[in-house]
C-alpha cells in the first residue's frame, strides 16, 4: 500500500426505509478499478481490518465492474458475511459470467446485479437481487421479485424518488435524498427560533446556567440529551436525570458537541430518525481528524468540527446559510468556510461534501488520499454510533 498511490474510494451511505443507515456503498474510481492493478486497488482497501471494524455493524456494499477483479487473494480479503458484491449487469454479455456470479452466491456472497441486463440476456435465475441507478428512472410498481433482496436504489435525489423506489420494491436507497431536512408539523417557526438560539449560546460559550435556561424551553431537545449520557457510550451506572448532571458526566466541551449535533435530532421521542444527524457527525468528525492529523490544537479541532457540523443547518432550517450565522458570532475562517467554502478549511469541507472524489478536490484541500481514507474510516465509526446512540 505504500509504495503505490493509495486508490480513490467514493463512500456513501446506505439507509433503509426506516430512515436507518443499513450499509456503505464503496466503489473504487474506474481508472484503478479497470487497471491491471484494480485487484490490488481493492485489496487496498481491505487488505487491514480497518475498514469492517470501523464501519461495524453496518456492510460493505462494493460496486465492481467485472468480476475479473474477484481474484482468489481478493476474495480471501472479502468475508462473505459483511460484503455484499454489486456486479455491473453489462457483463453478463460475456458467456460464464452468469455461472461464476451464481457461484459467488452458492459460496455466501449476496451478489446484487447492477444496472439493466445487456439486450437479449435474459435475467438468471439464481441471481435476481438487484441495484439500479434511479436518478432518471424508476421501474414500476412491485416489478421486483419480492422474494429476494435487499434492492438497492441509488442515485436517489429527493425524497419523493425514494418513496416511488420503495413502492417498486427497494429497500435499501442511497442519495441526496438524505440531504433533505423535513418540516415540523404544527411547526410556526418557535422550535427553530429556539434552535438559533441555542446555536448562539453555544458559538459563544455561554454559561452553563444560559444553557439550561433554554434547554428547559425545548422538552425534545432535552429528551434527546438526557438518553445520550445514559446510553451505553457514556454511562457508569447512575442514571442521569438533570443537565447539571450531563455536565459533570461527560463535561463541557463533549456536550457542547452533542448539543451541536442534537440540533438535528427530531424533537418527537417516537419521531422517525433525521438522515441529517448522522452526515453532520461524519462531516465534523472528518474535518475534526484532518484538523488533527495536521497538528491543530484544541481550538482548531473543535471549530473544525464545529465547521462540519454546522455546514448542514441550512438544510435543516429551510433558510440561507448566511441567514443561519448572521447572529453566531463565529470565528471568521469558519465563517468564510461556511458561506464561500473558502480558506483551508472550507476546502477540507468541499472535499468532505463531495459527490465523488477527485485528485483535484485533494490537492486544494492538501490532503493525500491515504490520510483522507484512515479519517474517513475514523468518522464513519463515530458517526455509526452517533446514530446508534441518539
Amino acid at each position: 500500500m505504500a509504495s503505490a498511490p493509495f486508490p480513490l474510494v467514493e463512500i456513501r451511505s446506505v439507509a433503509n426505509a426506516q430512515d436507518e443507515w443499513a450499509a456503505l456503498l464503496l466503489r473504487v474510481a474506474e481508472d484503478s478499478a479497470n487497471s491491471p492493478t484494480g485487484p490490488a486497488a481493492l485489496s487496498a482497501l481491505f487488505a487491514s481490518p480497518d475498514l469492517l471494524n470501523a464501519v461495524a455493524p453496518l456492510d460493505c456494499i462494493v460496486r465492481i465492474d467485472h468480476p475479473a477483479i474477484l481474484t482468489p487473494s481478493v476474495l480471501e480479503l472479502l468475508p462473505p458475511n459483511r460484503v455484499l458484491l454489486a456486479v455491473a449487469a453489462s457483463a453478463l454479455a460475456q458467456e460464464g459470467i452468469a455461472r461464476r456470479l451464481a457461484e459467488l452466491q452458492l459460496s455466501g456472497y449476496r451478489v446484487l446485479l447492477d444496472g439493466a441486463l445487456p439486450q437479449g440476456v435474459a435475467q438468471p435465475a439464481a441471481l435476481r437481487t438487484v441495484a439500479l441507478d434511479c436518478a432518471a428512472d424508476v421501474p414500476r410498481r412491485g416489478a421486483l421479485p419480492a422474494l429476494f433482496g435487499p434492492h438497492l436504489a441509488y442515485g436517489v435525489a429527493t425524497r419523493v424518488r425514494q418513496r416511488e423506489c420503495e413502492a417498486a420494491g427497494f429497500a435499501w436507497f442511497s442519495g441526496d435524498y438524505m440531504l433533505e431536512s423535513p418540516h415540523a408539523e404544527g411547526d410556526d417557526g418557535t422550535s427553530r427560533k429556539r434552535l438559533l438560539t441555542m446555536l448562539a449560546l453555544l458559538a459563544r460559550d455561554a454559561d452553563s446556567r444560559e444553557l439550561e435556561a433554554q434547554l428547559k424551553q425545548d422538552p425534545g431537545l432535552s429528551y434527546h440529551l438526557i438518553k445520550l449520557v445514559n446510553s451505553a457510550a457514556f454511562s457508569s451506572g447512575t442514571p442521569i436525570t438533570s443537565f447539571g448532571q450531563a455536565i459533570s458526566r461527560i463535561g463541557r466541551r463533549q456536550l457542547q458537541r452533542w448539543m451541536q449535533l442534537l440540533l438535528y435530532a427530531h424533537h418527537q421521542p417516537d419521531g422517525p430518525p433525521n438522515l441529517l444527524l448522522p452526515l453532520a457527525a461524519l462531516r465534523g468528525a472528518l474535518l475534526e481528524a484532518a484538523c488533527k492529523r495536521d497538528g491543530g490544537d484544541r481550538d482548531e479541532q473543535d471549530q473544525a468540527f464545529m465547521a462540519g457540523v454546522f455546514s448542514l443547518l441550512d438544510r435543516l432550517f429551510h433558510m440561507p446559510m448566511a441567514d443561519v450565522v448572521r447572529d453566531l458570532n463565529l470565528p471568521e475562517h469558519v465563517e468564510a468556510a461556511l458561506l464561500q467554502r473558502a480558506g483551508p478549511l472550507g476546502k477540507r469541507l468541499q472535499l468532505a461534501e463531495a459527490a465523488q472524489l477527485e485528485p483535484a478536490l485533494l490537492d486544494g484541500a492538501r490532503v493525500e488520499g491515504a490520510s483522507w481514507w484512515q479519517d474517513q474510516l475514523h468518522a464513519y465509526h463515530w458517526a455509526i454510533q452517533v446514530a446508534r446512540n441518539v
